[in-house]
């Protein structure tokens, strides 16, 4: 594994840090590649419940890809890190367990779509985002369709026409991040979500990611008998009957994933 993505796993969270703070956390080939083996080897370690994904220190959470080393790339070469970041935007899309970032900087670029991946987006009230892409010449092309499916089209327009800074209270209103804290209350505010995260069912969280992604797309009546059916899957695991009958006995639950 590359050491620009950090690995731990604590009372089963895993944390994965983006290593690159003297460029800003931006995205190298090498964190691409260590990310896709890291998402593949946590969705099937059942000591995992959730994931964190943050930045070191605190220029920036993540600056997006990393010009200097695509710059000098020519023909298909270039085009390679795209490539494997979409297929990270993918397999984001699809990995069952809850996704939380924490953003402790600026969030540019490619690493918008990096935020966007996860499921819940907690940031430092005092920090930006921003898809600069148009100021060079180019244009967040992937990162446009996860911001087309998370904030209003006329917000996304916005961002990726104009390139400028979106400050936190305003990404907060628009849908792009979840909660805004303040900065001392980040580190309290990630971990208590996270450790909420981390006491529910396994399976019925995977469950429930699946069914959710799966019926967005659909027409309301298929939506609703999709999701009936997927309850029931839901009501048959063992972690449903544990939990219905901890909550008769006025007790907290033991969930096993099964």
């Amino acid at each position: 594994m590359s050491n620009d993505l950090l690995y731990e796993l604590k009372d089963h969270v895993a944390f994965l840090t983006i290593n690159r703070e003297d460029r800003r956390n931006s995205i190298s080939q090498e964190m691409l590649i260590s990310f896709l083996d890291y998402l593949a080897a946590m969705d099937q370690d059942e000591k995992i419940r959730a994931v964190c994904l943050t930045g070191t220190g605190e220029k920036a959470f993540c600056s997006g890809a990393d010009l200097g080393i695509t710059l000098v790339k020519e023909g298909e070469d270039r085009l390679s890190g795209t490539k494997n970041y979409a297929r990270l935007l993918k397999e984001m899309a699809k990995f069952g367990k809850p996704l939380v970032a924490r953003v402790n900087g600026p969030c540019l670029a490619g690493g918008i779509g990096l935020m966007l991946s996860c499921d819940i987006i907690i940031a430092r009230n005092d920090t930006f985002f921003c898809t600069p892409e148009v100021k060079v010449g180019i244009f967040p092309m992937m990162v446009g369709a996860l911001l087309y499916r998370n904030v209003l089209r006329k917000k996304a327009l916005d961002m990726v026409l104009t390139g400028r800074k979106i400050p936190a209270p305003e990404a907060e209103i628009m849908g792009l991040i979840t909660r805004a804290v303040a900065p001392g209350s980040l580190d309290d505010e990630i971990q208590n979500t996270l450790k909420l995260l981390a006491s529910k069912s396994p399976i019925g969280t995977r469950i429930g990611k699946d069914a959710f992604r799966t019926m967005s797309g659909m027409p309301f009546e298929e939506a609703v008998d999709y999701l009936c059916d997927a309850l029931g899957r839901v009501i048959s695991t063992q972690d449903a009957v544990e939990g219905m009958t901890a909550f008769l006995q006025k007790r907290a639950p033991k969930f096993t994933g099964k």
